[in-house]
């Protein structure tokens, strides 16, 4: 059972299905437009966006991560130089696959899988709608409370007002001695 692996087999060991996709997103950087089956388009995709990704960055380090996987150094140069400043501004989706049909010889299903060419041009946001009116019995609550606020301060005023007495008359007591 193959449960919480990622990625397709396409019918492959692990090192040829590595060197196979290898040499597949070198093709892609290199011609930026490769014919390809939907399945190995598909796993593909993941790898050439992740790469773009980390060319976009443009360090030293993500230089030699990028040169992990594409061992050409004229197409790395081409990454960093040509493809990942056409998406600085893109949040992903580089690539497109666009189907073909079916190839004569063992009518598997073909795919372009290509670098997308448009601009990208970011959606404006929408502005929130205003808020909606206050429900009959939230309404009541605040006019109940504010009836208590006005209360408690009248009932506060008064012990202060004894108080304030008090103390001016134990002052005039020691003027007194």
């Amino acid at each position: 059972m193959r449960h919480r692996k990622s990625g397709k087999r396409l019918g492959r060991n692990t090192s040829h299905r590595k060197a196979m996709m290898r040499n597949m997103v070198t093709s892609l950087f290199d011609c930026e437009k490769i014919t390809t089956t939907d399945a190995r388009a598909k796993e593909l995709r993941k790898m050439a966006e992740k790469l773009i990704t980390l060319a976009s960055r443009g360090d030293l380090h993500s230089r030699r991560l990028v040169l992990e996987v594409v061992r050409d150094k004229k197409t790395v140069d081409k990454l960093f130089e040509t493809i990942a400043p056409r998406y600085a501004d893109r949040p992903g989706g580089y690539t497109r696959i666009i189907k073909l049909g079916h190839r004569s010889g063992d009518n598997a299903a073909l795919s372009i899988i290509e670098l997308v060419e448009e601009t990208f041009t970011a959606k404006p946001k929408k502005k929130k709608a205003p808020a909606k009116e206050v429900p009959k019995a939230a309404a009541v609550a605040p006019v109940v409370e504010a009836a208590v606020a006005e209360e408690a301060p009248v009932a506060e005023e008064a012990p202060a007002a004894e108080e304030a007495p008090a103390a001016e008359e134990a002052p005039a007591e020691e003027n007194k001695k």
